[in-house]
């Protein structure tokens, strides 16, 4: 177990936090200043180091220079801005993780089973398998053909529904493989256009406007361990090219190089699409589809994964139980409600459900709405003579948002639309907003 330090100034975040790490067996201290931080840094050099930029004695960047012998292994930045890694990813170095506000708790814990170095629970037959879930048929042939994979160098290209775990099990192939090398998972709908190719590839000192330092990019920070490429449709056809390029050579060339380095990292890539209906629709390059599924593994959705409803809602109960010193259990009529319900968001949207479930509950007993969207936040006022589509528009996308509590993946997925055009939409809704 970690031994973590927590430097946040919203004092019940990091509280929580801090709770929840240490029910987990770690030991978590929390520091809510620069000062306080810098007094627990020299009391005990944390493993992992979760750090907010904006402090009220000064930005959480100063606290690096506290790490000149004992560098956390792992350095994570919360934020509540989703730019903030594209604007100081150059700054702090490679080693630097980044999670958005507010914190999901199993990304943390999959990020802290990394620091651990403990190998997923294979055992045939049993609930669990590293972060993943599930008794069902469905889900041990899933594990089965993981092992099998794990632990060879194949390219893996993962297929699934919005929800159904791609990144687990990623996470899953890259740890029972015993790669010396990091898990670097990269959303490709979340890269920035005009920064894509520094991102996945690096650039050198002065090689753009900007680039003050030499920038190692995805595929180095992979070096030795595993580049996991999420919703790869998304990535632009150009950069799918050089994405080609790399996996044939084995090389990258760093944005203003002339000199080609080699990078062995495993690569897995995923989508929520049909990969052959996006290379028809020219989303997706053909020959690179060719060239990532060397072994297709396509994941099971939760409608297909007969008795695991029960199993991972009571799970997400325990879990919300844990961390707010509850003992609420779900009622036989809710558990039946539950196991009728086809899950088009699969297992994120069951964690959303129960989620909402356990605040709305008004005793120990947790029921379910006989209908999942009555309970929705909000309401659109919906069409009327004067108001415009794209107001429309625009009341959808926010209470969708809303409703997956940010999550843009489920969003999406949700709306029919991909993830670089919910991006697009919202980028445009900031500007509109911006004052003149």
């Amino acid at each position: 177990m970690a031994h973590i330090l927590i430097v946040d100034d919203e004092e019940s975040l990091a509280a929580g936090i801090a709770e929840y790490l240490q029910l987990q067996g770690h030991t978590a201290v929390v520091a809510n200043s620069l000062e306080e931080a810098r007094k627990a840094v020299k009391k005990q050099p944390p493993a992992v180091l979760l750090l907010d930029l904006m402090l009220p004695d000064g930005s959480g960047l100063e606290l690096f220079d506290a790490f000149e012998k004992h560098a956390p292994e792992k350095i994570i930045i919360i934020t509540g801005h989703s730019g903030v890694k594209s604007i100081i990813g150059s700054m702090v170095g490679d080693g630097v993780l980044y999670m958005k506000k507010p914190i999901e708790l199993r990304d943390l814990d999959g990020i802290l089973n990394t620091v651990d170095d403990e190998p997923p629970e294979s055992t045939p037959g049993s609930e669990h398998f590293g972060l993943l879930l599930g008794d069902s048929p469905a889900m041990q042939k899933l594990y089965k053909i993981i092992r099998q994979v794990a632990v060879t160098d194949s390219t893996v290209f993962i297929q699934g529904e919005s929800g159904t775990g791609k990144e687990l099990v990623a996470e899953a192939i890259h740890k029972l493989s015993e790669r010396a090398g990091k898990f670097v998972p990269v959303n490709c709908g979340g890269l920035t256009i005009d920064l894509v190719s520094s991102q996945l590839f690096g650039h050198e000192k002065g090689s753009f406007t900007g680039a003050d330092q030499k920038h190692a990019g995805f595929f180095e920070r992979a070096k030795d361990g595993t580049l996991f490429l999420d919703e790869i449709t998304e990535m632009p056809m150009e950069i799918q090219t050089h994405l080609l390029r790399v996996l044939e050579t084995g090389s990258v060339l760093r944005v203003g190089s002339e000199q080609e380095l080699p990078v062995n990292a495993r690569l897995l890539a995923a989508t929520n699409r049909d990969p052959a209906e996006a290379v028809r629709e020219g989303t997706l390059r053909k020959d690179l589809y060719y060239r990532l599924r060397v072994f297709p593994l396509v994941l099971p959705p939760l409608r297909e994964r007969r008795g695991d409803v029960t199993l991972l809602a009571r799970c997400f109960m325990e879990e919300l139980n844990k961390r707010n010193k509850t003992n609420k259990q779900l009622s036989t009529e809710a558990l039946r409600r539950l196991e009728q319900h086809s899950w088009p968001g699969n297992v994120r949207e069951l964690k959303h459900t129960i989620h909402r479930a356990f605040i709305m509950a008004e005793s120990d007993l947790v029921e379910v709405p006989e209908r999942f969207d009555e309970d929705l936040p909000g309401e659109i006022e919906g069409m009327s003579v004067g108001r415009s589509i794209a107001d429309v528009e625009r009341d959808l996308i926010v209470s969708t948002l809303e409703h997956f509590d940010g999550d843009k993946t489920a969003a999406a997925a949700t709306l029919g639309v991909s993830l670089k055009t919910l991006y697009n939409r919202l980028k445009a809704y900031e500007v509109e907003e911006s004052p003149v």
